[in-house]
């Protein structure tokens, strides 16, 4: 790398591709500049390692994503019995794919992007691009996706000054994108098992009787007997039902979730509070239940357990950028987080899951959030002061 330097640097012959060369360095070391002036405070923990950090996080969701692509093809197929490491193989195969095009799509645009603005290439979207594949349904055509990571990267982070700038969550922009544009492909029996083979491994007939619907599809298509056994609140905690990638499996998400709080990357306040939040509002329309609205009738544990937002509440609410930053705005944030997304869950029976909307809609309220926590404080801080003035005052008397 520092032989190459030189060809890069300003009057190379690649003076052009600066902030490639600088991207692929800072990834691959840690820069040995160091602040000449100032009061400055260094710490090893810099953003890319923070982001690294918060990929092996992901990692737990990742695998048993894979693992669960597979058991439910082989479900679908009728062919169960077969081995857990082709299960896994199988959902490598389908997940890679998709993996690739995040990447490729994703770094792209801001590799072009950091070039044209002489800028140096930030790592947010390590994390982002291992998202956007763990919560985009499995069958989610390749170009589908690739158009909405561009629209994603370009007009909710570039528009706003890249990474650290932008106010929406760019992965769940990524998803609402697909989820507006192209309804048909983000929900149903055919969304979230894939039933053809990868690369030529797996595929077969689908048995008689199959149905790819998630949990929370059956609850907003079937009222009578959706309520009853057939929907197993354990096999939703273990992850082995349809859904996204990323956001079956409650152990593997949980997992994801000590390893962020043990290493002081997520705000335990925002994850906690979402959870709090989601309960309670989980438990209020099961207080009050309703044939009307059939999600009312599912226990408040089950409801934390279905769909995204366990996922939601430990990776997505708790990005920095986007999120709350005083302590009483972060229990605030993530609480109406929690109640919003369980809210829209329950009483819009037209979409049986809340959770990104949830977030985005409080990704646009956070800053006011702050606003207004700073604001009582002051006004707390001068009155105490006022306070103090008076009674220093009469004491001078």
């Amino acid at each position: 790398m520092d032989k190459a330097k030189p060809l890069f640097s300003k009057g190379g012959k690649l003076e052009k591709l600066q902030s490639v060369y600088d991207g692929f360095e800072s990834f691959l070391f840690t820069p040995n500049t160091t602040s000449s002036s100032g009061v400055n405070v260094h710490d090893g923990n810099d953003l890319k390692r923070t982001m690294i950090t918060v990929i092996v996080a992901l990692l737990p969701c990742l695998f048993f994503g894979m693992y669960n692509i597979g058991l439910q093809h082989f479900i679908a197929i009728g062919t169960p019995e077969v081995g857990a490491w082709s299960m896994f193989v199988f959902g490598l195969l389908a997940m890679l794919p998709v993996i690739v095009v995040s990447y490729a799509v994703g770094l792209g645009i801001e590799f072009i992007a950091a070039q044209i603005h002489h800028k140096e290439i930030q790592e947010g979207f390590l994390v982002t691009g291992l998202l956007i594949p763990l919560i985009v349904p499995i069958n989610t055509p390749l170009w589908m996706t690739a158009v909405a990571t561009a629209f994603a990267v370009i007009f909710a982070k570039e528009v706003f000054g890249g990474t650290g700038m932008n106010i929406f969550n760019v992965a769940l922009i990524t998803r609402a994108f697909l989820f507006f544009a192209y309804p048909s492909k983000m929900s149903g029996d055919d969304a979230f098992v894939k039933l053809d083979s990868a690369f030529g491994y797996g595929g077969g007939t689908v048995a008689d009787g199959f149905s790819g619907a998630t949990p929370l599809g059956q609850v907003a298509t079937n009222v009578g007997d959706t309520l009853s056994a057939s929907l197993d609140t354990m096999q939703a905690f273990i992850g082995t039902i349809p859904g996204s990638p990323g956001e079956t499996s409650m152990i593997a998400i949980l997992i994801g979730a000590a390893i962020l709080l043990f290493t002081g990357v997520a705000s335990w306040r925002v994850m906690c509070s979402v959870f709090v939040g989601g309960f309670a509002m989980a438990a209020l329309a099961h207080a009050l239940p309703s044939a009307t609205y059939p999600a009312s009738l599912l226990d408040p544990c089950a409801q934390l357990c279905y769909g995204g937002f366990a996922f939601a509440a430990v990776f997505m609410a708790t990005d920095p950028v986007t999120g709350a930053r005083t302590k009483a705005g972060q229990y605030i944030y993530g609480f109406l987080i929690g109640v919003i997304a369980i809210l829209i869950r329950v009483y819009n029976s037209g979409y049986p899951e809340g959770a990104m909307l949830a977030v985005l809609f409080m990704n646009a309220f956070a800053p006011l959030i702050d606003h207004c926590v700073v604001q009582r404080n002051i006004k707390r801080r001068l009155s105490r002061a006022n306070v103090n003035q008076v009674k220093g005052g009469k004491g001078d008397e």
